[in-house]
């Protein structure tokens, strides 16, 4: 008597659909994540216990301890500051001013000043949390 062998299935692992789930996560991440630019400073900002994060597209001043300003990653000079925030149309009324820790408290008022005489009332002073 005769034995009927089995043959032996291959055993086939269908990539295609991990291959879509694998680009779709790609994307996701391509999507959601944030690439944050640094001026082309080094700016070593004060600390804060009671900090918080604050997302939005405002107006960044960059202040170094060598009190060069930067307006959105482009040095300015001071004289030169209430002139171009005047030109500049920020829809949300906000900016961002990153000082140095070793920056002189005074310029950093001037600065705000500055703000409020061109129409931004919504000043954020940012810090680095513990």
């Amino acid at each position: 008597m005769k034995l009927l062998s089995k043959s032996k299935r291959q055993i086939v692992i269908n990539v295609t659909s991990l291959i879509d789930v694998v680009l779709l996560l790609l994307i996701f991440f391509m999507i959601t994540s944030r690439f944050s630019e640094q001026p082309g400073m080094k700016l070593e900002l004060p600390e804060s216990k009671t900090s918080s994060t604050e997302e939005a597209d405002n107006l960044e001043i960059y202040i170094s301890s060598e009190n060069v300003i930067m307006l959105n990653g482009k040095e300015i000079l001071f004289d030169n500051l209430k002139l171009k925030l005047g030109e500049i149309q920020n829809e949300s009324k906000s900016i961002v001013i990153k000082a140095d820790k070793n920056t002189k408290h005074g310029l950093v008022v001037q600065i705000m000043d500055i703000a409020k005489q061109s129409g931004i009332y919504k000043i954020v002073i940012a810090t680095k949390s513990d």
